[in-house]
């Protein structure tokens, strides 16, 4: 029997999965034409990975396991979790292209003050430290693997709120988004819509609104991202709108960079030149 709701479902999955995924691509791709990660939080780039990794495992286990579908079953009145091959799809590709943005901030140049915070080499440091401690103990029979998921889930949504604070600060404090892809957050707030719409449509379609919250890594995912895509849109577009004449300034520079080298040649051949043409006028 054909069912219109699953199909839409199915739609909406792999819409917010392919805008999510490409979400990525306009911050790399600038970085890679400008040689810079000029004006990219290293913090952001550092941390992003291993919250994308706690996503890509969580929905991974969440959708593949059957010891863990069964551990929540039980624990939500027979329903399975709402988890889609697309979230494992995406959570996939995050890891990779995340990787990619970090490995960037090494390749390209960097300004005077851009470096990985203490802060955030500590947070690094607890984080792997603890998810190992945890898996440790799940291994051991001695936490639930689906509280272990749970808590990936809890991570990741820390991460998201950890990574997204200090570019937002950097935007601030350079009074500027230069650097920084628009586009990217674009992208990004369709995706979360989009992620938000089938998690709402999947929770009615199976009458289980419990599975909005049972899904804590892409509720608080979807939510998180649209807070801040807010705030990273207001400084875009009405509080630094030097962001496009910083960009204009950039080409600009780059052009004059390009023609000085055949404006000195010329130049340096008038100069050979002029003698020439002095010693022919004194010798008539």
């Amino acid at each position: 029997m054909f069912d219109g709701l699953a199909v839409l479902s199915s739609a909406l999955g792999v819409s917010y999965t392919v805008i999510w995924s490409l979400s990525f691509y306009p911050q790399m791709i600038m970085n890679w034409r400008r040689h810079s990660v000029s004006g990219l939080s290293i913090d952001f780039a550092t941390i992003n990975p291993i919250g994308h990794s706690c996503y890509f495992v969580f929905s991974t286990v969440l959708y593949a396991s059957p010891v863990v579908r069964k551990e929540y079953a039980d624990r939500h009145d027979g329903h399975l979790p709402q988890v889609a091959w697309n979230d494992v799809a995406f959570g996939a590709h995050a890891v990779l292209a995340s990787i990619i943005i970090w490995l960037q901030t090494y390749i390209y140049h960097r300004d005077g003050g851009q470096r990985l915070s203490t802060f955030h080499r500590l947070v690094c440091a607890v984080l792997l430290s603890f998810i190992a401690f945890l898996a440790f103990l799940a291994a051991a029979h001695k936490f639930s693997p689906l509280d272990l998921m749970n808590t990936l889930a809890d991570i990741k949504l820390y991460v998201s709120f950890s990574k997204y604070v200090p570019q937002a600060y950097m935007n601030w404090q350079r009074q500027s988004t230069v650097g920084w892809s628009i586009d990217n957050i674009l992208m990004d707030v369709a995706g979360g819509v989009l992620s938000l719409a089938q998690l709402v449509l999947d929770a009615g379609r199976n009458d289980d609104w419990s599975a909005i919250t049972g899904n804590p890594g892409k509720l608080g995912l979807a939510l998180l991202s649209l807070a801040f895509d807010s705030v990273f849109l207001v400084q875009h577009y009405l509080l630094y709108t030097d962001a496009q004449s910083g960009l204009l300034h950039d080409k600009v520079a780059d052009t004059r960079t390009d023609i000085l080298p055949d404006v000195r040649a010329d130049q340096e051949e008038n100069t050979e030149n002029t003698p020439l043409l002095s010693s022919s006028s004194s010798s008539s």
